[in-house]
């Protein structure tokens, strides 16, 4: 069955908004003199968890710690390093070509609409999607399939016209687990023996062309 349409993961997928958000709470235990143990640090979920560390870094600091002075600090030097993302390596050429091959294009995050609409705005690439489903529009976050299946309902296809392209193992179980085929792209904080169950594994969208992922998904399928 030929594939209409691609539906992206927005954070550590479309830009490297995982590495500038670890960056920002470095930057806060740094200030208070402290360093952030990151083997734990990023959820195996898509939901936010903010409060988990502010309530970890409040532990390690004590009854000084004052929340909202940390809170807006951290965030004024996360949206620093933001401003100077762009469209992760390859995106914008798979974004082009897909317009090339009649595709369709949708985005599928755990992340909230003004968060992913505002940073692809920024870049000039939000025309390209023809929708955003996002995660304050579902009950739970990836790895529920909730969101894939609100971009299915959206684009009234079935699931085997649609590839998923997600950086995470929990972006890949949401979007297999709603029966979309998904090409992984594993972000640098990700475990790549964890995306075993992708139906394709690549280290970078510059190292190959959309139509020819779209091709090699086609052959596998057949074999």
């Amino acid at each position: 069955m030929a594939v209409e349409a691609v539906v992206f993961d927005f954070d550590g997928l479309l830009m490297d908004t995982e590495s500038t958000m670890l960056a920002s709470w470095q930057h806060e235990w740094r200030w208070h003199g402290l360093e952030l143990d990151t083997a734990s640090f990023f959820a195996d979920h898509g939901g936010d968890v903010s409060d988990h560390h502010y309530a970890k870094l409040a532990a390690a600091v004590g009854p000084a710690y004052d929340r909202a002075a940390s809170h807006a600090r951290r965030l004024a030097y996360r949206d620093h390093l933001n401003a100077r993302l762009d469209l992760q390596p390859g995106i914008a050429d798979w974004l082009i070509q897909a317009g090339q091959l009649g595709l369709r294009l949708a985005v599928a995050t755990s992340s909230g609409r003004g968060w992913a609409s505002k940073h692809l705005h920024g870049r000039g690439s939000l025309a390209a999607f023809e929708f955003l489903a996002c995660g304050d529009e579902v009950a739970r976050p990836k790895p529920d399939p909730g969101v894939y299946l609100l971009a299915l309902q959206r684009l009234a296809l079935p699931a085997r016209q649609v590839v998923a392209v997600e950086d995470s193992p929990h972006g890949v179980a949401a979007a297999q687990a709603a029966g979309l085929r998904c090409v992984a792209i594993p972000n640098q904080h990700a475990d790549a023996a964890r995306f075993v169950t992708a139906d394709l594994v690549l280290a970078s969208a510059a190292h190959q062309r959309l139509d020819e992922v779209l091709r090699t998904l086609a052959k596998s399928e057949k074999s």
